[in-house]
């Protein structure tokens, strides 16, 4: 039986019975593919424990309001504890159970690939929702390193799902992922990090078109490495604090969040202060979707 995770924001909420609560906290530590730095596997557990440090009270509202489950961490059997597609089969159905429980997933990575376990789920389910991913990077190879599950391949593997994807805050990309953006127009829309600072966020922020709800998925580099060190692969230029959290909100005021994911964290012992930003971006976005 899988040990259970560190309740998060236990320290404020006592935990709930995963049929009655209202978000499913899934921390999922994956770490197969990633880039130059190291570490995204010990995210989910390093924001577990920062969340103790937050409040339940913010501003009037209490963003957790309805309940938390936390799951054990979800991890494949040891024998295929290397096998990317056991990695996804185990995700899917931690986050199937949530989404038949009717509650709200918010997973936590963990390299970016295990954004595509949860869409799976979403798939299964005929759910009609979009993607909208804030990142450094557009992560949509066809394939890295030799292999089409590579974090660096995440986005084109959900967008070939068939779901629509809008992505903001990008500033890092290949020949070939302008390439595929350039040959899906309808369906995969882009406003990179240099637009974002030189013009600001496009009105409305998400498309005419494009679903009314979304999964939220938020690599934590889409955030400047001078708030957010803590990650494999930091590029300049990234979203500052208020502007993330702006573009998140009014997002959230003409769609619904139905699940969210904050990937990539990569924790630097003496840098606390990175793991509480994650948590926090956590906290709010559970907040836009109660």
């Amino acid at each position: 039986m899988a040990k259970p995770a560190h309740p998060f924001l236990g320290s404020e909420h006592p935990p709930a019975a995963k049929e009655e609560a209202r978000f499913h906290v899934i921390p999922v530590p994956m770490e197969l593919s990633v880039s130059y730095g190291a570490g995204a596997a010990r995210g989910p557990a390093a924001i577990l424990e920062a969340s103790d440090q937050l409040e339940a009270h913010e501003r009037g509202e209490f963003p957790c309001e309805g309940g938390i489950y936390t799951a054990p961490p979800v991890r494949p059997a040891p024998s295929k504890a290397k096998d990317p597609e056991a990695w996804l089969h185990a995700i899917e159905k931690a986050v199937g159970e949530a989404l038949d429980c009717g509650a709200r997933p918010v997973m936590l990575g963990g390299e970016h690939t295990v954004t595509l376990g949860a869409l799976l789920a979403y798939k299964v389910r005929g759910e009609k929702i979009g993607i909208v991913h804030f990142d450094a990077h557009a992560d949509l190879r066809d394939s890295y390193e030799g292999s089409p599950l590579s974090h660096a391949c995440v986005l084109r593997r959900c967008h070939e799902l068939g779901f629509p994807v809008a992505q903001f805050a990008t500033r890092a990309y290949c020949a070939e992922e302008a390439a595929y953006r350039a040959a899906n127009p309808k369906t995969l829309f882009a406003c990179d990090g240099e637009d974002l600072a030189l013009k600001g966020p496009p009105t409305p922020i998400l498309p005419k078109g494009f679903p009314k709800r979304v999964y939220v998925t938020f690599d934590v580099d889409g955030l400047d490495p001078a708030i957010m060190p803590a990650t494999g692969t930091p590029v300049p230029g990234g979203l500052l604090w208020y502007s993330a959290l702006f573009m998140l909100k009014e997002i959230a005021s003409d769609r619904e969040i139905v699940g969210c994911d904050v990937v990539e964290l990569a924790p630097i012992k003496g840098l606390p202060h990175a793991d509480f930003t994650a948590a926090k971006l956590t906290q709010k976005l559970m907040g836009l979707m109660a």
